[in-house]
């Protein structure tokens, strides 16, 4: 029975904290779309915006598409949260045009959580025996489709520069319980030249709207009410606003075999308040920062600091004294080519899923394949 009360707690806290959301705007609204693509970007925690230049690029920057050129570009990565409670899973395919200027992509999301244990009808409601045989299950699951396009705007010896774009489309699901469609629109930037780099994104630069439907039983209203909790409406609406990502970088070239790539993101929401490193009613601004070192353009080794948050010291038993905190990540990557299929790129990140005093890290390996034999090299290439 303990197990039953406490599946059945779990299944009321989802329900209502769905309805919750969607009826108020929260300030976290689609706020999983900001987990990542790619164990590079992770690692560098998420320091990427102004110097992608791979299939990743329709999530972190889609003016960093136009960098794909000379041959399709595939990658895909999966990682396991809270010991395999939580699943995150990515794939995404760049094309470039023949003119190498203009690049399509297509970018596919999903983060879930399967087999919940469905407890409401444990106890047959007409003899009010346990019944384990009426145990089901069911899986929450966030999914995200971008359709993105990118094109390079300038192209010469000192200066490059492209922009981009996304349409998004969200589909989020509770079980059969509820069900919610929405869609967005992202805008990119990207400025290259032999040594700086800078981006900025705007995401959700209309303002993404997610339209929520609920088919609830009675037997689940009537758990709800037994909580205390709200009865939902037919339909609803959330909302999440738009935000925009600015990043900057240099890379220094100590050798024609080594270098080392430099790069700050400054992440701004705007119309909400933050417990990060600038916050107030009107915008909210965290930054974040990134190194990879390049050796012979074969052997990558990354670093990053994102997502400064203040909090109370653990070692305060007043709980007066705050602290800030930070997710520190750690990761590395080895490219080599493949003959008559292209060059494979296998990369690692260690990530903290919360901040350096929780130490509750995950491990992500990522997969990108160039299909071409010789990969177009720009100047500008790292």
């Amino acid at each position: 029975m303990k197990k039953y009360k406490f599946y059945l707690a779990v299944i009321e806290c989802l329900v209502a904290s769905m309805y919750a959301h969607a009826q108020s705007s929260p300030a976290y609204s689609n706020d999983w779309l900001n987990i990542g693509a790619g164990a590079r970007g992770l690692s560098m925690g998420g320091s990427v915006v102004a110097s992608v230049n791979d299939a990743t690029a329709g999530y972190w920057n889609p003016a960093g598409l136009a960098a794909v050129r000379d041959g399709a570009t595939l990658s895909a990565m999966h990682a396991d949260y809270f010991s395999g409670i939580g699943t995150y899973d990515y794939a995404a395919l760049a094309i470039p045009f023949a003119d190498n200027k203009r690049t399509i992509g297509i970018t596919a999301l999903r983060f879930g959580v399967d087999d919940i244990p469905n407890t409401l009808t444990l106890v047959d409601p007409v003899t009010g025996e346990v019944n384990y045989n009426n145990i089901s299950k069911f899986s929450v699951g966030d999914y995200a489709a971008l359709l993105s396009y990118g094109q390079i705007v300038k192209n010469t010896a000192n200066m490059q520069i492209s922009f981009g774009g996304n349409v998004k489309i969200i589909y989020q699901h509770v079980g059969s319980f509820a069900n919610a469609w929405g869609l967005g629109i992202d805008g990119g930037l990207m400025i290259h030249t032999p040594t700086w780099r800078f981006g900025a994104v705007v995401h959700d630069l209309t303002t993404t709207y997610n339209a929520w439907g609920f088919n609830l039983t009675d037997t689940i209203k009537q758990q709800l009410m037994l909580a205390g909790d709200s009865i939902p409406a037919n339909s609803s609406v959330e909302i999440t606003k738009p935000s925009l990502a600015i990043g900057g970088g240099y890379n220094f070239k100590f050798s024609s075999k080594f270098s080392l790539l430099a790069e700050v993101n400054l992440n701004t929401i705007f119309g909400e308040q933050r417990n990060v490193l600038v916050s107030n009613k009107t915008v909210s601004i965290s930054p974040s920062f990134g190194l990879e070192a390049n050796i012979a353009n074969c052997v990558f080794i990354r670093g990053g600091i994102s997502n400064f948050t203040r909090g109370l010291s653990d070692e305060d038993s007043t709980n007066q004294k705050q602290v800030w905190a930070f997710q520190p990540s750690l990761g590395a990557g080895v490219r080599f080519g493949i003959p008559s299929l292209g060059v494979l790129s296998v990369d690692y990140a260690f990530v903290d899923l919360a901040n350096q005093s929780s130490a509750l890290y995950t491990n992500v390996f990522s997969l990108r394949l160039d299909i071409a034999s010789k990969r177009h090299k720009s100047s500008f290439s790292k």
